[in-house]
Order: C-alpha cells, then sequence, then structure tokens
C-alpha cells in the first residue's frame, strides 16, 4: 500500500502528517480490506509520520490491532531491491503481511511481483489508475518469504482508498 494524501508541507519529508482527506481514504482502505476478509498477522511499515498514521487509520477502518506493526526506517528510503530483501525477513509463521510504503517503490514492487496470472480487473486497474496516494496491491504468494521475488504473486485485487 502506499500511503495516503499528506500534507504538502513539514519541517522535513519524514514528518508530513496525513492530511484530512488522507485520513478518510485510509479508513475507507481498512474498511474494504476487512470487507475482502483480510486480517494480517503483520504489518511493515515505514517510519515516516504520514506511513505511520496511514497504517493507524487502515487498522482503524478495518478494526485491527494496530499493534502487528513493525515500523521501518529502512522501507522510508528503501528501492525496489531493499524492499524486497526486507520483505524475505518476514517472520515464517506470517501468513498475511500488510506493507504501507512510498512511492515510487511501492508500485514498483507490486509490479514485479506480479505474475500476470491474477485479476484482470486488477491488472486493468493498477495499470491504467497508476499507483496514487491510499493504493493497494492484494497478491496471493505461494512459498515461503524467503522466495518472495518478482513475478511470484497473484494480483487478486486493486483498490484505491476512498474511491
Amino acid at each position: 500500500m502506499r500511503h495516503a494524501k499528506a500534507e504538502a508541507t513539514a519541517p522535513s519529508d519524514h514528518e508530513r502528517a496525513l492530511a484530512a482527506r488522507g485520513e478518510e481514504d485510509a479508513q475507507a482502505a481498512g474498511r474494504w480490506l476487512a470487507e475482502q476478509g483480510i486480517a494480517p498477522d503483520r504489518a511493515l511499515v515505514s517510519d515516516a509520520l504520514r506511513t505511520r498514521q496511514t497504517w493507524a487509520q487502515v487498522a482503524a477502518g478495518a478494526g485491527w490491532d494496530d499493534e502487528i506493526a513493525q515500523f521501518s526506517e529502512a522501507l522510508y528510503a528503501a528501492g525496489a531491491d531493499s524492499t524486497f530483501d526486507l520483505l524475505r525477513e518476514t517472520a515464517a509463521d506470517v501468513s498475511t503481511l500488510v506493507v504501507v510504503g512510498h512511492n515510487p517503490t511501492m508500485a514498483y514492487v507490486a509490479e514485479l511481483i506480479d505474475d500476470g496470472e491474477g485479476d484482470d480487473d486488477a491488472t486493468t486497474g493498477m495499470v491504467t489508475r497508476g499507483f496514487p496516494t491510499a493504493a493497494l496491491a492484494v497478491f496471493t504468494v505461494d512459498g515461503p518469504w524467503t522466495h518472495l521475488g518478482p513475478g511470484t504473486g497473484r494480483l487478486d485485487a486493486f483498490h484505491v482508498g476512498g474511491a
């Protein structure tokens, strides 16, 4: 998931907070995830303010325990390769993981994970809409986290919070 809409300015990029629309969109994304029956065991969240706030609103909207989050300084500036490395470190007993990060990395990682065999509407949505704020892609990945890489996940759904 890409973080929700943030304020344009702050003392630093890392300290940018969610805008009011971002809070609403993140809660809507959480409600949508819950409606899909998705309940994560763990969340990997960039430690930037806007991603932490996005996670809190998604969890609130879905009715999840927000304490399952691991806040990652490394995810804040990670490119695709570093993000895959972080994802591969996920504990083997985690079956469902939510990741909240930044673009362009989240969009690029989603494109890379996609094996091309998933839901046609989700693929069309991800390609035509891009990866705007509060966008999320839902994948099914077979095999252990240590094997996650390009082409290892089936895209099941694509949604933009608030949409």
